[in-house]
């Protein structure tokens, strides 16, 4: 059978070819194996990522163990943390198409036969899964890990209470000593931060599609347990290099109902309502989210982990994972089993023998949180395409809220409001032209959720924005209000005072006026001058879609 790697490394023709792979030192008999392209997204920036090239150097192993010839090449990734709160945010959401594209150029432009992708962090993850599904040759998935659960004052924590800590200070609640606490040690150890934020969700989503092995999306970024299974991931890609096993026979759309399912199972990231579809267009399946809203209405919440309850990252593993997770499901007929995986098995042989360990933490199938999913999508005269909430962690008293409209038009003025003590109970925040397009960007709101979380307003104070929200916010933050402020969506005709209503137990959100005055003030609205019109953001922000469709980019 002929290998994509023989236009580089077979017959006269390639002789130019073949003499610069000689300049790299390569030998025959590492020619005539199978070229494995190891997408390494190591750097010393991001702690997720730190870590990565020993990973990288496990799975390198696996693949010669297994006949293989493995070549390493980069993928950049952003640490959301740390560009959180300034305009390093903008440059977030928008390197997930940077990743897609540049993976593509080089699995390409190098004729690899097989891939194996190390991502961890938040949109790391989702680019090199639309990276698979675009290229479609056999790949398998393997993260850095997640980070362990910090602990202060004897009980574990977290990033999320570290940006909480921030507004307690401001709220005189929490001293510098406390603050350089939580600094020391909310943070302990390499790997993707250790609640059900963006990068965890979405490691343990690539486990629910079938692109990963068992224990990828959970087993610790510090664990000799994390370089077997890169290793075993290494050898694995020989295997569906040898069966011919390609991500689009994987990520079926039956694939992606079983990831959204265990989304809701979870309570993962809203930020999985972004990706997920993303991923989705690029494996040739559509996802819109009153499907997502159909499966949660029908699947349980078993989890409730940070920031959502008291729980880890590290204790979902020790319960057994997100298999655990299925197989719980699996209970009541809510995923589709027979379904091919990176294991070389269906879903139902993966699942089928692993045991919840842990109740507290998985919580059984007829014992759950609650009988409707961690995610729920809100539809309105404010966000007539949709909006999204991490229902699961919101307090039962804010499932429905009616306050006055707080409103701004960047995230700055905000946190400036909430921390100058201007924000009161029962008020709606409402930080517009934050959107794909607006922002440009989509920034996260991690700051001002965490500032309204430490100022002690978290059970009676909404959020909203067509702006997106860190893994790590609670409370009632919605967000991807689409169609955003930028392009003259609803959210842009918010005025200071006006009455908003939400339930998210009916899945609404809407501006309390009427709809002649709502096409009043839409006559009355004009478009905003771009904040960036220079440099990759300006042209992100040409390219963009909404956020109700994944933000993915238009052909043109």
């Amino acid at each position: 059978m002929e290998r994509r790697s023989d236009h580089v490394t077979k017959g006269v023709a390639t002789a130019p070819q073949r003499s610069l792979f000689n300049a790299l030192g390569m030998t025959k008999e590492e020619l005539d194996r199978p070229l494995v392209g190891i997408v390494s997204s190591y750097n010393e920036i991001v702690p997720g990522h730190m870590n990565i090239d020993k990973i990288a150097d496990a799975v390198k192993m696996g693949v010669a163990m297994a006949g293989g010839t493995p070549i390493m090449f980069p993928a950049i990734a952003v640490c959301d943390g740390i560009a959180m709160g300034h305009i390093g945010m903008k440059y977030s959401l928008v390197t997930r198409d940077l990743i897609a594209d540049s993976t593509e150029c080089m699995a390409m432009a190098h004729q690899f036969d097989a891939l194996v992708m190390i991502p961890n962090c938040d949109k790391n993850v989702p680019g090199l899964l639309m990276a698979a599904a675009r290229l479609n040759i056999p790949t398998i998935f393997v993260s850095g890990g997640p980070m362990l659960a910090g602990r202060v004052k004897g009980c574990k924590t977290s990033l999320s209470s570290m940006f909480e800590a921030v507004g307690s200070y401001a709220a005189g609640t929490m001293d510098i000593d406390d603050v350089d606490e939580y600094v020391s040690n909310a943070c302990p150890t390499c790997g993707s931060c250790s609640g059900m934020y963006t990068a965890n969700s979405m490691n343990c989503l690539t486990e629910a599609l079938g692109m990963a092995l068992k224990g990828n999306g959970t087993i610790p970024a510090v664990y000799s347990e994390r370089l077997k299974l890169a290793k075993h991931a290494g050898m694995k890609v020989m295997e569906l290099l040898e069966k011919n096993i390609r991500p689009r026979d994987i990520m079926t759309e039956d694939a992606f109902m079983n990831a959204l399912t265990v989304d809701m199972a979870l309570g993962c990231s809203t930020n999985s309502m972004l990706h997920l579809p993303a991923i989705a267009h690029e494996a040739g399946v559509d996802i819109n989210l009153d499907i997502a809203n159909e499966i949660s209405a029908r699947t349980p919440n078993l989890c409730h982990l940070a920031p959502a309850g008291h729980t880890y990252i590290e204790e979902l593993n020790e319960a057994g994972g997100v298999y655990a997770v299925m197989n719980e499901l699996d209970k009541k007929g809510l995923l589709k089993t027979d379904l091919i995986t990176v294991t070389g098995k269906t879903v139902k042989e993966n699942i089928e023998k692993v045991k919840n360990r842990n109740p507290e933490v998985i919580r059984p199938i007829d014992n759950p949180y609650s009988e409707v999913g961690g995610i729920a999508v809100l539809r309105g005269n404010l966000a007539p395409d949709s909006c999204v909430v991490k229902r699961s962690a919101v307090v039962p008293e804010m499932l429905v809220h009616e306050g006055p409209a707080r409103v701004f038009d960047c995230e700055e003025d905000a946190i400036e409001a909430i921390r100058g003590g201007k924000i009161v109970a029962g008020d709606v925040v409402v930080i517009r032209y934050e959107g794909p397009k607006g922002g440009p960007g989509m920034r996260e709101m991690l700051n001002p959720t965490s500032a309204i979380a430490g100022m002690g307003l978290g059970s009676t104070v909404a959020l909203i924005t067509d702006g997106r929200f860190s893994g790590a916010s609670r409370g009632a933050s919605i967000g991807h209000v689409s169609p955003e402020a930028a392009v003259g969506g609803p959210i842009a005709l918010v005025r200071e005072g006006d009455i908003i209503k939400i339930d998210i137990n009916a899945n609404t959100i809407n501006l309390d006026i009427s709809d002649e005055e709502m096409e009043a003030r839409r006559a009355e609205w004009q478009p905003r001058q771009p904040k960036v019109t220079t440099g990759y953001l300006a042209r992100y922000a040409s390219l963009v879609t909404s956020a109700n469709t994944g933000a993915i980019l238009k052909n043109r």
